[in-house]
Order: C-alpha cells, then structure tokens, then sequence
C-alpha cells in the first residue's frame, strides 16, 4: 500500500524516525566529557535525522543527496556525523515498502562502503573518531545483534573498520587515498568543509561525489558538517552555499532534482559583540537546544579576549559567514551591488586588463560610461589537476575576446597592465588607437605600466571600494569576479590602503579585482578628458535640435 498521507501540516515520510530510534537505543557519545554515555538527541537534531531521510511518497527513494549541517563550534556536528555513519553502516535505514499502516518499513544497506573524509595526511578526522568510539560500545554490548563488526585492537588505534557480516567497511580517507581509489560509495561524510580551501581538497569532494553516483540501487549520498566559512576562500562550504542560494532564487536547471538539504543556524547579523546582553542573546540563537549545556560565560571571555580576531569569533561562535580581519571588503557590500542589468550593444564602455602567463589569473573587465556596470568578458585561471601542468593562457582567444569588444561596442578608453603582454598591447595600440578618446600612457594607447604608481593605484583602490561600499558599482554577479574581490587584501602604505593577494605565493587570485580598478581608473580618466566632455556637449546640441532631448 502506498504511504497514509500526512496526519499534520507539512509532516513526509521519512525513515529517520526509526533511526534516531536505534541510535539512542544502540549506540553511545562519542570522546569527549559524556564519551560512553546513552545518547539522546535533542529536537533539533532529531529533526534534522528526519529530514534527511526525507521520502517520496510516491518511489520511497532518498529525496536528498547531499545535506550541509552547519553549526557553531562545539555544536557535536562530528557526532552527528558519527551516529549517520553508523547507522548507514547497520541499521535499516534504506526503503524497504510500506507496512500495513502506511508507514515506510527500512532496510540496511547492502555492502556499505562508508568514507569518513580528513583533511590531512595521518589525521583520521574527527568523525572517525566518534565513529570507532560508538561501534566499540556497541560491540562490546551488543555485538551478537551485529556480529562480524572488526575495529581493530582498539578505538583509538582503528584505521579502518571491517564489517564482515555486511561485506562492507567504513574507512578514513585523506585527498591522496580518495582520488587513487575507484570508490563504490554509498555514504561520506566531510568534515568542516569550511577548512576545504586547498585545491586537493576541493578535487576530493568532487571526486568523492562523483563516485556516490555509482551505485543507483544503494541510493548513496553525502553529509557535510562546517561551521560558517570566510567569504572569499573559495571553500567547499562556500561553494556549497552558493549552490543552495541559487536554487532558491530558481537559478538551478531543475530545482527539484537538485536534493540538497541545506540546514543553517546562525545569530541575527549585527549582533553587537560589545553588548553582553546582546551577545548572550545571539549566542543562545546560535546553538539552539544546546545553549542549554554550552559554556556560554567561558565563550564570552573568549570572544572578548584581546587576542581573538572579531571575525574569527562571528564565525566560529556566532556562525555567521564574515570576511577576514585584512579582507579589502565586506563580501555583504560588494553582494548588494549585484544587477540584472547586462552591457547592451553599441553602448560606450571602457577596458581593463590585468594579464598572466600560467600561474596568475587574466582578466578582461568592461565598464559601462555612464552608470559603470561592471561586466567580466573573460576570466582566464590554470585548471585545478593534471590539466594544470604545462598550462598556460590561450592568448589568441584573448587576443580575439578583445576584437569582440571593439566591435560589439564603444571601447572609449582601455587601460592594460603592460607586464607579461607588451607585444599584445602594442599589437592592440596599433589596432584601436583610433577609436580611443584617450590614452592610457603617453607611449601607448592602451599599455598602462603599474610599476612606481602606487601613489596613483592607493588613491583609485580607495575609490573603487567607497563607490561599492556606497552601492554605486553595479556588477553582473559573476563567480570568479566575486572571488577574486572577494579575495582582495588590505595593504595599507603611507598613501593609503591598496590592495593585494593574501600572500606572494597564494593560489587566492585577485586579478579580477585589478582588472576592474584599471577599467574605472580608464573611465575616470575618460570622464576627465577635455575631448570626451566636447564630445558629450555636441551630443547634447544634437539631441536638442532633432527633438531627442
């Protein structure tokens, strides 16, 4: 028979219900002060179980998967995760029908192969941790229900664990060992994806997904556990976040078909870390039913402490996603100038140009004249993996993105960094000297030399980030151009605050960013030009005489 149908306002079938059932009856905390005691789950993480293990009333499959558990430190997502992993590994947690009441009847999961991902070599991870910890427990008390169950010697010793009865294992996994194996997963969990910046590690999550889509029958799927990442990292939590924004703005191909379950809590933005009473109340908002247990006092000592980074400690305690302390902008500021407005042909625009070779990014950003909508053309950036080794950018391509611009519109100044790309620009100078109302030097057209300008560079950052701190840069909402700004760095000097990468060697690109700042310094300087304001008044007498203004 098919599912009863709800008996309350939003209630679904889901067989979360009979797991959280035999996670409080079988298994124990993980280590820590309640390591070995009898769990019992508080609302909201029981809810959460239910929810991911959402049904179709119609098939009985999975409607999820993926899930993002996101929560403050010290929150137990580790644990969480740990539970999960041994239920999937045990306990009947796979549609199996409907019993005479309607109700879905579970199953285990045939041959489970479980990773628990770390994110470094010989560290086993936290989730891993909990999960030897609760399967100790629950072999030595109820190892004839689940016979066949191997940790090794002992929990803390465990590298991997057998399940002989269910052919299957649970194993921790690092970026090396996931992308050598060919992997049949049927559940991973990745742990604080907010620290997934390394481009190893971005590769792991995508291969690990990838091979969840091997086994159809198993229904596989993922859990990410994170506190709130830094806006800019490139993070897999980012990344992650991103996704779930743009299906609820309808961004997504197919929305239903997305099955992303995206669980966030966090304080209220603007809650004032000086204010105890409004700290405590953003705190008690933060961790929810646990706020109960959690050393609040001690947290605001922390957080009041002279050496915590107020950043860090939005992050962490509050989990709110914030910038670094040296970020160049609040990611917020930069999100509220996003538009729809898209370049029209023919309109008047201006050209900057910040180019690599193979490591650094290349950037081509337009901006349009009279409102300065900022709109990448091309975004070059070396691929992640093996496609990255003896890549470089093609230059044609950029050469020929160049001419489009020049034909589709009104390229009325163009100001390039000249490092790396002099016989180009020179090339380019040639080209569209004529079309150009001013020049961006006196020995070219279009090169523009940033070395000995930091004078000139300081004062135009400083520029560029007021008018996006004041909403007045429109831009196109373009994810490589929002990382690389998103990436920018303060460096103050003694003109002011530039900008910068995070260190010389960072893979953190901020190219886009310089790019766009060449492209509103060309059109400050068109702006300024004696031959672009006679321009505009002939435009203006003209309208005038044939009726259009």
């Amino acid at each position: 028979m098919p599912w009863r149908g709800p008996q309350y306002e939003g209630e679904f079938p889901s067989l979360g219900h009979q797991i959280v059932d035999h996670i409080e009856e079988y298994l124990c905390h993980g280590p820590g002060d309640v390591v070995g005691e009898p769990i019992e789950l508080d609302d909201e993480f029981y809810a959460f179980i239910v929810k991911a293990y959402r049904l179709d009333p119609e098939t009985g499959r999975r409607m999820y998967r993926r899930a993002f558990l996101s929560r403050a430190k010290g929150r137990a997502k580790s644990e969480i995760a740990g539970m999960l992993v041994c239920s999937e590994a045990l306990f009947p947690v796979r549609f199996d029908g409907w019993d005479a009441n309607g109700e879905p009847v579970g199953r285990p999961v045939k041959s489970p192969f479980i990773r628990c991902l770390a994110t470094e070599e010989g560290q086993s991870g936290n989730t891993y941790d909990n999960v030897s910890t609760m399967l100790e427990h629950l072999v030595e008390h109820y190892g004839d229900d689940f016979p066949g169950i191997d940790i090794g010697k002992s929990a803390q010793s465990s590298s991997r664990i057998v399940l002989h009865h269910q052919r299957g294992e649970i194993t921790p996994s690092t970026a090396s060992s996931a992308a050598k194996d060919g992997g049949k997963e049927t559940f991973a969990v990745f742990d604080e994806t907010h620290l997934y910046v390394l481009p190893e590690l971005r590769r792991m999550h995508s291969t690990v997904r990838r091979n969840l889509r091997k086994r159809k029958e198993a229904e596989p799927w993922c859990l990410e556990t994170s506190t709130m990442y830094e806006p800019g990292q490139d993070s897999v939590a980012e990344a992650t976040h991103t996704y779930f924004k743009a299906i609820k703005e309808g961004r997504v191909r197919d929305a239903d078909a997305a099955g992303l379950l995206f669980d966030h809590r966090q304080a209220k933005d603007g809650t004032d870390l000086a204010d105890r009473d409004a700290l405590l109340a953003g705190l008690k908002e933060a961790y929810g039913p646990a706020a109960s247990w959690m050393d609040l006092d001690g947290i605001i000592a922390e957080i009041w402490d002279p050496q915590s980074a107020p950043s860090d400690s939005r992050r962490y305690w509050l989990n709110q996603p914030v910038a670094a302390e040296d970020a160049l902008l609040d990611p917020a500021s930069w999100a509220k100038n996003a538009s729809e407005m898209r370049l029209q042909p023919g309109d008047d625009i201006v050209l900057g140009f910040d180019g690599g070779k193979t490591d650094d990014a290349t950037a081509l950003i337009a901006m349009r004249v009279p409102d300065r909508l900022v709109q990448p053309i091309g975004i070059w950036e070396r691929p992640d993996g093996p496609q990255a080794k003896g890549w470089e950018v093609d230059r044609k391509q950029v050469s020929d993105l160049v001419a489009y611009a020049f034909g589709q519109w009104q390229v009325r100044a163009f100001f390039a960094d000249v490092k790396l790309w002099e016989s180009y620009i020179d090339e380019w100078t040639d080209t569209y000297r004529d079309e150009l109302v001013v020049r961006a030097s006196a020995k070219a057209a279009v090169g523009w030399d940033m070395r000995g300008r930091q004078q000139e560079l300081t004062l135009a950052t400083e520029a560029l980030v007021q008018a996006i701190q004041d909403g007045k840069l429109p831009h196109t909402d373009h994810p490589t151009l929002n990382r690389h700004v998103g990436n920018a760095r303060r460096r103050p000097n003694k003109w002011g605050v530039s900008f910068g990468k995070e260190s010389r060697e960072s893979p953190k690109k901020v190219d886009g960013f310089a790019a766009m700042q060449l492209a509103d310094m060309a059109r400050r300087a068109l702006l300024a030009s004696p031959e672009w304001a006679k321009r505009q008044k002939k435009k203006q007498r003209t309208g005038r005489v044939h009726g259009f203004a």
